[in-house]
């Protein structure tokens, strides 16, 4: 049965989920999974200002059992979402293809490698007008981790994860998550916040105890199933990952230049390279 994400004027509210979730949003604007339900992924400088807000009410995303459906009618998507990327591309030094098995398990997300930096190096800003409706903090080898999905107001779902510290905006949304532990449960904000593209997100990303400078991106289409889940045995074999059937390759949706540049990465796994289900 679904569970209803209630919009109010009221302040931030945090619920846990263990159902279905329902986004909703204004126009204007695995580690074990990529659910729905539940997930893990896997201080601001003062120099940018974040316009993050509550959302109002007028369009929604509901997850059924034949898929998600706009409760409303959602702005259309252009061909081409002309995504900005979400970190310095200069930095980076290797880029994870999304729909590829990394580490043993399946990952309908990709991300990027950064060798040469450290972690509060990086700072993440949203790619896309959208609103932060779940998210989760998480201890992963002895660190905490930070996870936030995101929903535009046309359809596209995007999640950012292995973020190490925060925007004082987001921060503040983190605050209200539990308590970290080992559970890959994220929560449901009962007011998504809406956020443009370039608001930063965090200012720091991976484990600092590993030198593991990295950081997951993956984008998802609500608005129709990929190719890779019309073949009967790919969707059987991920049918525990109710995400990965909306994966999209973003390396094909940023700008001409990002693109060129995004794919000219060496691949960041040795053993996937640059082999992946949805970039073709």
């Amino acid at each position: 049965m679904n569970k209803i994400i209630i919009y109010s004027l009221i302040g931030l509210i945090v619920v846990g989920v263990g159902g279905f979730a329902v986004y909703k949003m204004t126009h204007g604007g695995q580690k074990q999974n990529e659910s729905v339900a539940t997930t893990r992924s896997d201080t601001g400088s003062g120099q940018t200002q974040s316009s993050t807000k509550q959302s109002n009410t007028t369009v929604s995303w509901n997850e059924s059992g034949n898929g998600w459906v706009a409760n409303g009618t959602p702005p259309s998507c252009p061909d081409l979402l002309n995504l900005k990327t979400p970190i310095d591309l200069t930095k980076a030094t290797a880029v994870l293809y999304p729909g590829q098995v990394r580490g043993g398990d399946y990952k309908a997300h990709g991300g990027f490698l950064f060798k040469n930096s450290k972690n509060d190096d990086i700072t993440v800003t949203a790619p896309l007008d959208a609103a932060v409706y779940r998210g989760s903090r998480y201890n992963e080898a002895g660190e905490v981790q930070y996870l936030f999905d995101f929903i535009a107001p046309c359809g596209i779902l995007y999640r950012l994860d292995h973020l190490r510290t925060l925007s004082p905006a987001f921060q503040q949304i983190a605050n209200s998550f539990p308590e970290p532990s080992e559970s890959s449960r994220t929560t449901n904000l009962s007011t998504p916040v809406t956020v443009k593209a370039g608001d930063p997100v965090a200012t720091s990303v991976g484990f600092v105890k590993t030198n593991n400078v990295s950081v997951d991106w993956g984008v998802y289409d609500l608005r129709a199933k990929n190719t890779a889940s019309q073949d009967s045995s790919w969707a059987s074999q991920h049918s525990n990952n109710s995400l990965a059937s909306y994966a999209v390759c973003w390396l094909n949706d940023l700008s001409s230049a990002d693109s060129a540049i995004a794919k000219a990465l060496p691949a960041g796994d040795m053993q996937s390279g640059k082999t992946s289900d949805f970039c073709k």
